[in-house]
């Protein structure tokens, strides 16, 4: 008996560090990635990462994220900028930055467009949709900066007046890109903005993104984190 229970005291004693270190290892919270590092995971993935929550709209107003601005002061405001750097054929410029001329692809249409008239610039994530997820909680240079966001090609695209006024303010649960086309991409670059800049998913919208992302190839993303 005295055996069994030096054999049995001896065991507990081997065991009790490896358990404290398990549970001290366990109890460390994992590193959460921080504003201006690069972040590549499946696109599925990245969705899953997103926080799902209730959105409010309450206190919304579109003059709450000031656009557009010549943040260079080159000349250019940020729609220009989209403008010159989306453009199949490059358009005139003149004084003040005026553009004329030019060609521009419309993909939510699959439409070409002569002139910069036609185009608008959508906020691929528009901006109530982003006060909705999240940043209604954000400075006014936050907000700012995303309204203009000229650091990932996704956030801002240039886009036929029409497709852009049909869009307004949904998200996937409702308006998907006429041209089925480029469903996958806009989904996926959905996905894409609102990891960049920390925003969050409503369950509907969740569901709406994960129907359509398995219907098209689990591709990565990678961005580099806003905030």
């Amino acid at each position: 008996m005295r055996f069994a229970y030096a054999a049995a005291t001896a065991l507990a004693a081997l065991l009790l560090p490896v358990t404290a270190h398990t549970a001290t290892a366990a109890a460390e919270p994992p590193r959460v990635p921080a504003a201006g590092e690069t972040v590549t995971l499946p696109v599925r993935d990245a969705l899953d990462e997103l926080p799902v929550r209730v959105e409010d709209r309450t206190g919304y107003e579109r003059s709450k994220f000031k656009h557009w601005v010549d943040a260079d002061k080159d000349g250019c405001n940020t729609r220009a900028e989209v403008l010159k750097d989306e453009a199949v054929i490059a358009p005139e410029q003149g004084p003040r930055c005026a553009l004329s001329g030019g060609e521009w692809y419309s993909p939510y249409d699959d439409r070409y467009l002569n002139g910069p008239r036609g185009l608008d610039i959508d906020h691929l994530v528009p901006l109530a949709e982003a006060w909705d997820s999240g940043a209604y909680d954000w400075t006014a240079a936050e907000r700012e900066a995303y309204a203009n966001d000229l650091g990932d090609a996704r956030a801002l695209i240039a886009v036929s007046a029409a497709s852009n006024r049909s869009k307004a303010d949904q998200d996937p649960t409702t308006w998907l890109p006429p041209a089925a086309g480029y469903r996958c991409q806009y989904v996926t670059d959905w996905v894409a903005d609102k990891t960049r800049w920390g925003l969050t998913v409503d369950s509907a919208e969740r569901d709406a993104l994960a129907d359509q992302l398995g219907r098209c190839p689990d591709s990565p993303i990678t961005v580099i984190l806003a905030r």
